[in-house]
């Protein structure tokens, strides 16, 4: 397995730093439009590991907006798999040139969506990964697969879904992902800011587009944002965070596969970032069409979202600023094994000062990272395999589910929590 790995920011080194411990690829290529960020996630593999490991990844730099580019450097390096770490607005340029170049792709964000013209608060336009699937005659055509949306989340939440409905429940009722975290940064006084963990650009285009839910009877359908508030208790000491209704892909991935009534996705966002993000909205700052700014020398074209992102932190230096923990997960609700009303919370929780005392990385963009380096070990040795365009919860969960926890693989508990089936917030 020869692996082009696309972005080498917060994902895309954590990335490279859990793979420099498997032996699973022959080579894997880091690149980036900017070169010296890929050299850097090299250069930390040579000082942990040495020479010898290092010698197994290469720097490279990369457009990743133009497919042809993107074409051009896996054939380059002879990649058999394309993995895309950067936001999801150039995920149909990577796509195109996996497929243009012969290679496996894969992701962790889906292509992007596109409200409803006139009703966005409760008709789907264009959903997340609409795109992708779309374009499944084309891998099968050359006998390639695309794995899509395998991060945390889309991602283990998905192989969870799957793991529960083959070995937990007779009968599903409903897929709620879950995601939380009690995640503190703090500057150099030592104040609490406003710093997210992850790429801020994802996070204004998950939580401002109109949350998409799925029921049986009903097919897609939307709602406004930060619908349905409700309180869920997340494990390991996390505690009682208020969730709320948002845009994920997991809404449009799960329902194409698994059984169940109903599909949605809840965000333990907290009020101070609900407002944030409300503000940033109401001053247009959300926006991804380029205005026109006057600069010393003369006007340019930028988009309002990118300024955003730029005066932000960026989530790969935070493991220093930041504490807490971050939890992935799956509540499940229907029929048991035995006929009797159950529901279970399964999950993983990444702590930051773990992360960052053995990966330098902060929680978040180490547990997003860990999935995909499981995905491709479990592709590369056959135990998964597929053509087309796929998502995780299309392959056998428990596979990936050991190797996660074996404590001579990657060592990592997830955790299967009973609920209350009358009462789900809480344990």
């Amino acid at each position: 397995m020869r692996i082009l790995l696309i972005g080498a920011g917060g994902v895309g080194d954590a990335i490279v730093k859990i793979a420099s411990e498997r032996n699973f690829f022959e080579k894997m290529v880091v690149t980036d439009y900017d070169l010296e960020r890929a050299k850097r996630a090299v250069s930390w593999v040579e000082k942990k590991h040495g020479k010898e490991v290092a010698s197994r990844f290469e720097a490279d730099q990369i457009d990743a907006s133009d497919a042809s580019v993107v074409a051009a450097v896996a054939k380059k390096h002879g990649a058999t798999h394309v993995m895309n770490a950067v936001e999801p607005k150039f995920v149909q340029s990577i796509f195109q040139g996996a497929l243009d170049a012969d290679a496996n792709y894969m992701d962790m964000a889906m292509s992007l969506s596109h409200p409803h013209e006139t009703d966005p608060f409760n008709t789907p336009g264009e959903k997340l990964g609409d795109w992708q699937y779309d374009r499944t005659a084309e891998f099968e055509a050359k006998g390639l697969l695309a794995l899509i949306g395998t991060g945390a989340e889309p991602g283990i939440s998905n192989i969870f879904a799957r793991y529960a409905q083959d070995h937990l429940f007779s009968e599903v009722d409903e897929f709620t992902v879950i995601d939380g975290g009690n995640l503190v940064v703090k500057n150099d006084a030592g104040e609490e800011i406003f710093a997210p963990s992850f790429s801020i650009w994802t996070v204004i285009e998950e939580c401002l587009n109109p949350p998409l839910i799925w029921e049986k009877d009903k097919g897609w359908f939307t709602t406004p944002p930060f619908s349905e508030p409700s309180f869920f208790e997340f494990p390991d000491g996390i505690g009682m965070v208020e969730c709320v209704n948002v845009e994920h892909e997991e809404v449009n991935m799960l329902p194409r596969t698994l059984k169940s009534n109903r599909v949605a996705f809840k965000y333990g966002l907290g009020e101070e970032f609900i407002g944030i993000l409300k503000t940033l909205h109401n001053l247009g700052l959300d926006k991804i069409e380029p205005v026109s700014v006057r600069s010393k020398s003369g006007r340019v074209e930028v988009a309002p979202r990118d300024v955003v992102a730029a005066v932000l932190p960026d989530p790969a230096s935070l493991a220093d600023r930041m504490t807490g923990k971050t939890c992935a997960g799956t509540l499940v609700t229907g029929k048991g094994k035995d006929g009797q009303d159950r529901a279970v919370y399964l999950y993983h929780v990444a702590d930051t000062t773990w992360s960052a005392e053995h990966y330098d990385a902060q929680a978040v963009v180490w547990q997003t990272a860990l999935v995909p380096v499981i995905s491709l070990e479990l592709l590369s040795k056959g135990v998964w395999s597929g053509k087309g365009v796929k998502g995780p919860e299309e392959f056998d969960a428990k596979p990936f589910l050991d190797l996660l926890a074996s404590p001579s693989d990657y060592n990592q508990a997830w955790g299967m929590q009973d609920r209350n089936p009358k009462n789900t917030s809480k344990i």
